[in-house]
């Protein structure tokens, strides 16, 4: 940058800074503004998906598989991507998965037979979670940790996850919407709620519209090489091997199977499911703002494991609760605690590694969590098909408190450079 004699930048680099800055920001804002498309038909997709599944005639053990399926795919994808993502521009590859997540609408929409189903939820992008599972993660992730600065990263996260968190639970309002349309229309049940699935695909198309206004190579795009992971390495794949045991925990308790034990547990309807599920949304975003202050303070570690302990003794008391209304608070207290870990998480990955590993990084530690969730579904399913006593939710709880007491005794020292400062 030129400078006056004076110190001051030149006009002409003062200009130039700003354009950068605009560039930027503007980048930034194009992958939120995707973000909040997609966690809206995530949102509703969560809790459409068991009982879509369920009104095709599926059992409970079908749905699990399927939802499990998801996830493998999930995971599958990323990993791919993680590995030859160096080939390609992310534009490029944001807009694929675009392209595939639009054919994943059209799959569920026309068909209703299991395995063409399985093979759509195999090869396709549909979420059962109310978090962000796919392919797009791991790409925005890395993105996103290249054009902020590290003390700005843990509050952009923040924004990213207060974004998705938002619009998913606006999405799980739209629940209702396949009542309403066959009220109206006089459509079937199930049709009203293949027209859903075609909205899914629109929002897809939207995305990519989002995505195509992205520079074809991004300002902080770097090519990688196939292994970029170096120095980093043993703390990534701890890390990834970590928060596996996490999400395993979390594909219990994956949003479609939770509305679908309330459903079979107390005949909780979808519009109250739409409602509950909204409120649990908007408070998971609250926590996320809230989560920057108390990082920022305590370190992300500490707010990793100290706020997601609690959430877990909500899900560990939830199969007791002797009413809809108990069970409604228990879940709406775990929400207010459990999704802290989500942009702290985030953050601490892309600190703890160089910025040419980020990338990868992001990706590795992304995979494994996807592979690792999509085992537990199917188990959640066996086990609401054998008794509606609420097993999942008492196994989840159990697994994630293991793997809170692993992180902070591995990581607990190991803290980024911003929380550097003397005892």
């Amino acid at each position: 940058m030129a400078f006056r004699p004076d110190g001051v930048p030149s006009k002409s680099a003062a200009l130039a800074m700003e354009r950068t800055l605009d560039t930027i920001s503007n980048n930034v804002n194009r992958l939120l503004l995707a973000k909040g498309l997609r966690s809206f038909g995530d949102g509703y997709v969560s809790l459409l998906l068991p009982l879509y599944l369920l009104q095709l005639g599926f059992s409970p053990l079908q749905v699990g598989i399927i939802a499990t399926t998801t996830l493998v795919g999930s995971g599958l994808l990323t990993l791919l991507v993680g590995l030859h993502a160096w080939r390609y521009h992310y534009r490029s590859l944001l807009l694929a998965a675009s392209a595939l997540m639009a054919l994943t609408g059209f799959g569920f929409a026309l068909l209703s037979d299991f395995w063409p189903l399985l093979l759509v939820a195999l090869v396709g992008t549909l979420n059962p979670s109310s978090g962000d599972v796919s392919v797009f993660m791991p790409l925005e992730h890395a993105v996103l940790s290249r054009v902020v600065a590290d003390r700005q990263r843990t509050a952009m996260f923040a924004r990213y996850s207060l974004i998705g968190s938002l619009l998913a639970a606006a999405g799980s309002l739209a629940v209702a919407l396949p009542a309403l349309l066959a009220s109206v229309s006089g459509m079937s049940a199930a049709s009203a709620m293949q027209a859903m699935f075609l909205l899914y695909a629109l929002i897809a198309g939207a995305s990519g519209l989002v995505y195509r206004g992205l520079p074809v190579a991004l300002a902080a795009e770097e090519r990688q090489p196939m292994a970029p992971l170096q120095q980093s390495k043993k703390r990534v794949y701890t890390l990834a091997a970590l928060f596996s045991l996490d999400a395993f925990g979390g594909g219990l308790v994956v949003q479609s199977m939770v509305a679908l034990w309330l459903y079979q547990r107390f005949g909780m309807s979808m519009a109250t499911a739409g409602v509950v599920f909204f409120w649990t949304g908007v408070l998971s975003a609250g926590s996320y703002l809230v989560a920057v202050r108390i990082a920022g303070r305590f370190g992300l570690v500490n707010t990793m494991v100290f706020t997601h302990i609690p959430s877990s003794l909500c899900l560990i008391l939830l199969p007791f609760a002797p009413g809809l209304g108990y069970a409604i608070g228990l879940l709406l207290l775990r929400s207010a605690l459990s999704q802290m870990d989500v942009p702290t998480r985030s953050s601490y990955v892309m600190a703890i590694v160089t910025p040419a590993e980020r990338p990868a990084a992001a990706s590795i530690t992304s995979v494994p969590r996807s592979l690792a969730a999509a085992v537990s579904p199917f188990l959640a399913g066996w086990m609401l098909g054998l008794s509606s006593f609420g097993w999942p939710l008492l196994a989840a709880g159990g697994v994630k408190i293991v793997y809170d007491l692993l992180l902070f005794a591995m990581f607990r020292k190991i803290r980024p450079p911003e929380e550097h400062r003397p005892d």
